[in-house]
């Protein structure tokens, strides 16, 4: 179970990373600074990883999408490491902590969305 977890949180955090990283370098590849001069608009994180993915879907790729997706993949990090547990506890049949954690990914899952 320990190990599930960590690799998810690793994983994810170096993905995150990585993305980051990489749309950092082509933004100054492109325009010869560092910086991102740009507003998020106001919206939930499902709505901003939807947006995301559609864009991605359409080819658009740019250096801020890449970005966007680096901190997309590390805000639903956790939410994937709850997954994780949810169905490690289901394999190991321990139903009390799977009603818990489901519990938990339910509650996440609304307020990715409200």
């Amino acid at each position: 179970m320990n190990a599930v977890v960590g690799y998810t949180l690793l994983g994810g955090v170096i993905l995150s990373v990585s993305l980051i990283a990489i749309g950092l370098a082509w933004h100054w590849v492109l325009y010869g600074d560092w910086r991102f001069t740009y507003d998020l608009p106001p919206t939930t994180v499902g709505g901003f990883v939807i947006a995301d993915v559609e864009q991605l879907a359409s080819r658009a790729t740019r250096p801020r999408l890449l970005v966007n997706l680096g901190i997309a993949v590390l805000m639903l990090t956790p939410y994937v490491r709850v997954a994780a547990s949810v169905i490690s506890f289901a394999l190991e049949r321990n139903w009390k902590y799977v009603a818990f954690t489901a519990f938990v990914l339910v509650t996440l899952t609304y307020r990715l969305f409200a």
